[in-house]
């Protein structure tokens, strides 16, 4: 993986630092900042610029416990439609809607370090454009999203905060 900003060497050295603090901890998540934040023991440990739902694909607000964890995980619903050979055939597609080409299969968009919070949403490693981009789940940078995978477990509180 290439280096190319500042914000991602930024990324790996203040994700890879050990834990000042002990205790269990939680993930909030603020929609308006764009921002997702570590705590343990009530202290801030991380925090991550993040990419949310965007219109029509709002994610959800409220008081959620990770419910799921994939460090491979890929999308049921959104990605490619490829070829035997692994030649994309069908880009950008919505499972449910798109219909699929003949000779061909589904394969889902890579969400590497999946943290599911709610049905069908999590966090997880993917683009961040700098706006609300996604389809609902909440996007962060590889290694930011490493490390509140590695610190969360199953029931580990997430509260996302609305706009």
């Amino acid at each position: 993986m290439a280096l190319s900003s500042c914000s991602t060497v930024n990324d790996l050295i203040t994700s890879n630092l050990p834990e000042s603090h002990s205790g269990r901890p939680t993930i909030v998540v603020s929609l308006r900042e764009q921002e997702a934040y570590l705590y343990r023991g009530g202290y801030r440990t991380a925090s991550s610029r993040i990419s949310s739902g965007r219109e029509g694909y709002r994610t959800p607000i409220g008081r959620f416990q990770v419910i799921r964890k994939d460090e491979d995980h890929r999308s049921s619903l959104y990605g490619d439609y490829v070829d035997d050979s692994g030649r994309v055939v069908k880009a950008n597609v919505d499972s449910r809607r798109d219909s699929r080409p003949p000779h061909s299969h589904f394969v889902g968009t890579p969400m590497p370090y999946f943290l599911e919070f709610s049905p069908g949403y999590g966090l997880h490693q993917g683009y961040l454009p700098g706006v609300p981009a996604s389809h609902g789940c909440i996007r962060m940078p590889y290694w930011k999203a490493r490390q509140f995978y590695n610190a969360a477990h199953i029931g580990t509180s997430v509260v996302v905060k609305p706009y």
